[in-house]
């Protein structure tokens, strides 16, 4: 029977950092960024505020320079390999991401069969930008999509904004997790393909 793998990407396919921290690097922006990311975490912003600013904070972004932040980025190693894995088997991998769209597009040519995240237009509209709840709400629309069981569904994340989807689904797997995010299996290093391996045994008892 099919599967459908939920991948978030900041502090997850990404190691230890966000779309727009690494964004902010490049532009030579990185203290405000992190100080912005502390507020968000910290609850003090909502996502649409956090974007808002940061987006403010970016000015014009030449999509060159978004590719080339891309490619230079700390992904974790083995993406490739699991979403050929999973397209082998007749599976769905998928991304959902408060992050930047322009960004997380990127993950399709690594593999990623369906990707969804925030809108980061200039200006930004607050109803294009997603929320935690969000997550939940996409990984159902294609959970049903594919006619699966709830079983069927493994969700991998490391942080606050996973939460809501990790209570939804009972197999979850927390990949270099903050405090506070619990899961069924918790894994912490810089392989996707041993995390992957976690959830593959949850899907195949």
């Amino acid at each position: 029977m099919s599967a459908l793998h939920v991948f978030d990407m900041d502090g997850t396919l990404l190691r230890g950092t966000s779309a727009a921290l690494q964004i902010s690097r490049r532009l030579d922006c990185e203290p405000a960024l992190q100080d912005l990311e502390r507020r968000f975490d910290d609850g003090e912003l909502e996502p649409w505020e956090f974007a808002v600013a940061v987006r403010g904070a970016w000015g014009e972004l030449d999509p060159a320079l978004v590719a080339d932040v891309v490619a230079d980025a700390p992904w974790m190693d083995g993406i490739d390999e699991v979403c050929a894995d999973i397209a082998a088997r007749g599976e769905t991998s998928m991304l959902v991401t408060l992050s930047p769209t322009f960004f997380a597009r990127h993950l399709h040519e690594r593999g990623i069969d369906v990707v969804h995240g925030s809108v980061w237009a200039d200006p930004i509209d607050p109803a294009a930008i997603l929320t935690p709840g969000d997550k939940v709400r996409l990984a159902e629309e294609e959970r049903e999509r594919l006619g699966l069981p709830t079983g069927r569904c493994v969700a991998y994340g490391d942080s606050g904004t996973d939460v809501p989807l990790f209570a939804h689904l009972t197999h979850t797997v927390a990949v270099n997790a903050r405090p506070g995010l619990e899961a069924a299996a918790d894994y912490r290093g810089s392989d996707l393909r041993e995390a992957y391996a976690l959830g593959r045994e949850m899907l195949d008892r």
